[in-house]
């Protein structure tokens, strides 16, 4: 199952190992997985002396992650492999207290305080790319708060229980049986999502944190904004929930100058290992609440009660998945309406779908489900596409897509479970009928991440930060770069050069003296 050359990475990852884990696996005989679960933890158990498996007879498919004969918390109803292996690998390096993916001290001491006990259960796919995020979020929270458990569960193979729980699209999170998350997430928006559900242990104040820059947002402009910013020799913090932001879910990125092909996930490490290279203050997995200018000072406020300010502000926070907002449609998310057919395309397999967009994340998301829906319809606002021709002509050539421009999408309709349907309209006769499917994925582009800041600066209808050429905003010693802006075309690379512009542009400003 793993090759020599897996192997010999698995033995380095795991030499420094100091405490014995076992894989404790539970398994019926006759489980159609058993074999494949068996095989892939002893082989992996086979790199380290540390590392051992016990197996006993049981019902279902599950294994327990010990450590030194104690049960962590950490489950796994799935074999892991695919996008979860290295969430297997995760859980035995972050027990050891391994791995570099702990987060930093006050959002420790967050998750500590969180008040249990907590059972967490996460259905995934493991052709999932959002889902080993999640896992691997949670499962630390399992490690830093013993009041914590949390179960991994592959929907391939827990069908039955996955159609019980009416779970549509991965990753859904439960929480002690009631649903509180669907889809890609960092662990600071389940964090506060359990603070909610659980409530915290208080805290103690924090200082204010002074710093020469702050940059809100960590995606291409954020990150380039704030490398920019510390080879002036400024004292910077970046500020952000995730490191990467909507790159996170690009999956392939062939455009970005002498990079010839990447993936948004590995130009997420990129940025932060580059990041790590300067004296900057990476404070990711946290969400600014509110930003006030106090004498010149710009102070941002965050959840869970710290706050930072600096002279210069430089908002770098993208843009997010526009929604339809229609009724109906926040009611059914992961419940028939979709934003992501990698992941969720597989709960859709031989039914019939409709993707309402027609750009090219439209028409491409429409390509990929017609491998595996019955059908297919593309539904456009305007009377033609807007997608690349190439990506027409694709879709167009394919027996099981429709496409119907010229229309607008009213209201999704559901049974109360699941989406059963939705209401279009016909812009031109203005005739309004019911179009039966089974699920709905929204692709209908962008929209700016600015609602913190609209009370303080300009932006126009659309949301995004008004700036002049340079990057400045109506409001001195604030600046804005990439997808937030009003800047022409969403473009990684434009964003970068954007959020370089914007650091030069505010330090040239700082030395001026004319950023209050």
């Amino acid at each position: 199952m793993l090759d020599s050359a897996i192997k010999d990475q698995l033995k380095g990852l795991f030499a420094q190992l100091e405490a014995h884990y076992t894989f404790d696996i539970f398994v019926h005989p006759q489980h159609e997985s058993r074999a494949e679960l068996v095989d892939l933890l002893e082989e992996v158990a086979s790199c380290s002396d540390k590392l051992s498996c016990r197996l006993q007879d049981s019902e279902g498919l599950k294994f327990i992650l010990l450590k030194e004969g104690e049960d962590t918390g950490i489950i796994f109803r799935a074999v892991p492999g695919g996008h979860e292996f290295t969430s297997l690998l995760m859980a035995v390096l972050n027990a050891d207290g391994k791995g570099k993916n702990f987060p930093d001290e006050f959002i420790t001491r967050r998750i500590k305080a969180l008040r249990g006990p907590i059972s967490l259960t996460t259905y995934l796919s493991l052709t999932c790319t959002n889902c080993p995020d999640v896992v691997q979020a949670l499962n630390m929270m399992v490690l830093l708060n013993g009041q914590i458990r949390h179960e991994a569960v592959d929907g391939s193979i827990n069908e039955e229980e996955v159609e019980r729980m009416k779970v549509q699209a991965v990753p859904t999170v439960f929480a002690d049986g009631e649903q509180i998350h669907v889809g890609r997430s960092s662990m600071g928006d389940l964090l506060e999502k359990l603070e909610a559900r659980y409530g915290s242990v208080e805290l103690e104040a924090v200082e204010t944190k002074e710093y020469d820059v702050l940059v809100a947002g960590a995606g291409p402009a954020g990150a380039t904004a704030a490398i920019y910013s510390a080879r002036k020799g400024l004292k910077v913090a970046i500020i952000a929930e995730r490191i990467g932001g909507q790159v996170n879910e690009t999956m392939g990125i062939e455009n970005l100058i002498s990079v010839p092909q990447t993936t948004g996930k590995q130009l997420a490490q990129d940025l932060k290992k580059h990041l790590a290279e300067y004296h900057i203050d990476i404070l990711e997995n946290r969400r600014i609440e509110k930003v006030e200018v106090t004498e010149g000072m710009k102070v941002l406020s965050v959840k869970g009660g710290e706050t930072y300010k600096a002279p210069v502000l430089i908002i770098a926070t993208g843009a997010n998945w526009r929604k339809l907002n229609v009724p109906g449609e926040e009611k059914y998310i992961g419940h028939g309406v979709a934003f992501c057919p990698h992941c969720d395309g597989p709960f859709y397999k031989d039914k019939e779908v409709a993707v309402i967009g027609g750009g090219n994340s439209g028409v491409e998301a429409a390509i990929d489900l017609a491998g595996i829906c019955s059908k297919v319809t593309v539904f456009e606002f305007m009377d033609t596409l807007k997608a690349d021709t190439v990506l027409q002509e694709k879709a167009k050539s394919l027996p099981n897509v429709d496409i119907i421009t010229n229309t607008q999408t009213v209201e999704v309709l559901g049974n109360g479970d699941k989406v059963v349907g939705l209401i279009k309209k016909d812009r031109s006769s203005e005739k309004e009928e019911i179009f039966a499917l089974d699920g709905i994925f929204v692709q209908i582009g962008l929209t700016a991440n600015s609602a913190l800041f609209k009370e303080l600066l300009e932006t126009n209808r659309m949301g995004e930060i008004l700036t002049d050429k340079n990057g400045r905003t109506s409001v001195k010693g604030i600046y804005a770069a990439g997808d937030v802006t009003d800047v022409s075309y969403k473009q990684i690379v434009i964003a970068m050069g954007e959020g370089a512009k914007a650091a030069l542009v505010a330090f040239e400003d700082r030395m001026r003296g004319t950023i209050y």
